[in-house]
């Protein structure tokens, strides 16, 4: 384990599938270099079955969590956040912290089939994300030393 994991928060307007799912991929794919969390602009009651059932397909198990709300986060620090939500993020998250957006689809109505196919692109853009991430950790950090100046 890294000691300087960076803090990601995935966010959707249920966190009943889109974000519970990229959390779910990005503490079993990138628990190396991240420190997931997710959360609903207006969470739902329950992770929804179809997202349970096909994130058990890729053998990762959601049946204990439930879907929590930015207030939940309290005070909690991210490095960045996701956006999958479609929406504009409230103010008060904006604290100078980096926002992608992901344009993912919502499978909460969708069927079955469909949802896998909404699990599998956001399987692909968290992979994208750790493989990103852990090349920013490899690149070689400049030290200064001295004035520099050079003298003759």
């Amino acid at each position: 384990m890294t000691p300087n994991r960076r803090r990601v928060l995935f966010v959707c307007i249920g966190n009943s599938c889109r974000s519970q799912m990229a959390e779910a991929f990005a503490r079993h794919l990138g628990d190396d270099v991240l420190i997931p969390a997710s959360a609903g602009l207006a969470p739902a009651d329950i992770v929804a079955p179809d997202t349970v059932r096909a994130m058990k397909e890729k053998n990762l198990d959601l049946r204990d969590h439930f879907p929590k709300s930015l207030a939940y986060l309290g005070r909690a620090q991210f490095d960045l956040i996701v956006n999958m939500s479609g929406h504009r993020l409230p103010n008060d998250l904006d604290s100078g912290t980096p926002v992608i957006e992901w344009e993912v689809l919502d499978p909460v109505s969708l069927q079955f089939d469909e949802h896998c196919e909404v699990r599998d692109v956001i399987e692909r853009l968290v992979m994208n994300l750790i493989e990103e991430i852990r090349r920013d950790a490899q690149k070689p950090r400049f030290r200064g030393q001295g004035s520099g100046r050079m003298t003759r």
